[in-house]
């Protein structure tokens, strides 16, 4: 279930994009020639350097485009999502971030949230005012469609007008869950046992593994929830020692205090394999210098992040992260999604207007960005389906070592 936080944010966003005031449309078509498209993302807590990469990837893609389409001038709106209080994404910052986005009436887009509970909270305000939202990294399979993977009432429950104003560029829980699976049982786990947080995130990660588990006859205990707030994982790591797994799935977000407890949980199963999601490809988890997991884990950590090696990439894709490279030096997993998100954006904005040439129309764009069909980018040639998901589906297969992501292939 969600988190009780999140929960009372998405239910304050709903509330707000059933009334008036700052959920209310302010128009469909924008005049003058400055369009804007905002970004939400969380730059304080463990997920800053995503952000800040995801940030890098999209200033990257609009400066590909000389900061225009055709004769409108677009600019890029950062919000940070996160607060001090929080340690990390926030939801009444996320609500905030998504009523300045409405209150604009030269919004053309937004591009967000990095979390998907952040998404869960932002989509319902901006599906009412009916501006186009593209989230680079946002993987919860409820936010676009049903199944045994999803939450009650999701995904119509983030839509009050009922028509679909969000996408994504990154394959979802679902495809992921997949990969999981197909790597544990390569690897000869017998039990799984899943531990998750109360977030969004990772409820859906773990829901979307215990799905594709049972479909695959993978036995699974769990998923068992956790209390981020514990001064110690002792008992949560005793029960799953005691439970005969030999294998350990972490679904989280690092803010919650993923690296302690799979730190307690790796010294109470010294023989297990550990396991985690895309949601903690972050140096926070990962690292020892960064306060992640500690170098005795090495060799038995395998993660799977959405991001492959540039090897697996198009042309237009290796040259992306030659170009990221040279600018900011090593790589971070989310960049090439921001820079993908922004361009989708982009390249909807541009087929909406006619190259720039007609009227600059939100519901437009929105119908442009659901209409993408074989579209070929730096992450390879995809389309978006109707539930706006892309029909991208491999993910990449990273073992921890000294304190950096490994490559060990990709699934998918």
């Amino acid at each position: 279930m969600l988190g009780l936080a999140a929960a009372l944010a998405v239910a304050l966003a709903l509330t707000l994009a059933g009334c008036g005031g700052d959920a209310a449309p302010r128009g469909d078509r924008i005049a003058g020639r400055r369009l804007t498209i905002y970004t939400s993302l969380p730059f304080l807590g463990p997920s800053a350097a995503s952000a800040e990469a995801t940030l890098a990837g999209e200033r990257m893609a609009l400066a590909a485009h000389a900061g225009r389409v055709g004769r409108y001038r677009i600019a890029l709106a950062p919000l940070d999502d996160a607060t001090v209080s929080g340690g990390g994404w926030d939801p009444g910052q996320t609500n905030a971030n998504a009523r300045l986005a409405v209150r604009d009436p030269t919004t053309i887009g937004y591009l967000g949230d990095l979390n998907s509970g952040a998404s869960a909270v932002s989509i319902p305000l901006l599906s009412r005012a009916g501006i186009p939202q593209i989230s680079p990294t946002s993987t919860a399979v409820g936010l676009t469609s049903g199944g045994p993977e999803a939450e009650p009432g999701e995904p119509q429950k983030y839509y009050p007008t009922m028509r679909r104003t969000f996408a994504r560029v990154v394959p979802s829980d679902r495809v992921q869950a997949a990969v999981q699976v197909a790597l544990q049982r390569a690897a000869g786990c017998r039990r799984t046992y899943v531990l998750q947080d109360p977030e969004v995130d990772g409820t859906s990660e773990a829901n979307s593994f215990a799905v594709a588990a049972q479909a695959a006859r993978l036995p699974v205990t769990g998923p068992v929830q956790y209390d981020p707030r514990s001064a110690s994982f002792g008992p949560v790591a005793t029960a799953a020692a005691q439970s005969g797994a030999d294998c350990v799935m972490i679904s989280a977000l690092d803010q919650d205090g993923a690296a302690a407890l799979t730190e307690q949980v790796a010294r109470a199963m010294p023989d297990a394999r550990l396991f985690a999601g895309n949601e903690l490809a972050q140096r926070a988890f990962y690292d020892p210098a960064a306060g992640g997991v500690p170098a005795s884990l090495d060799g038995r950590l395998t993660m799977t992040v959405a991001t492959l090696s540039i090897g697996d990439y198009p042309p237009a894709g290796r040259r992306f992260f030659h170009a990221y490279a040279r600018r900011y030096g090593a790589w971070q997993p989310d960049a090439i999604f921001g820079y993908e998100a922004m361009s989708l954006m982009l390249d909807a904005i541009s087929r909406a207007t006619r190259d720039g040439r007609g009227a600059a129309r939100r519901s437009r764009v929105i119908h442009r960005i659901f209409a993408t069909r074989d579209r070929r980018s730096v992450l390879g040639t995809y389309s978006i389906d109707s539930d706006g998901d892309t029909t991208l589906h491999a993910y990449g297969v990273y073992h921890v070592r000294d304190g950096r992501l490994v490559f060990a292939g990709a699934i998918g």
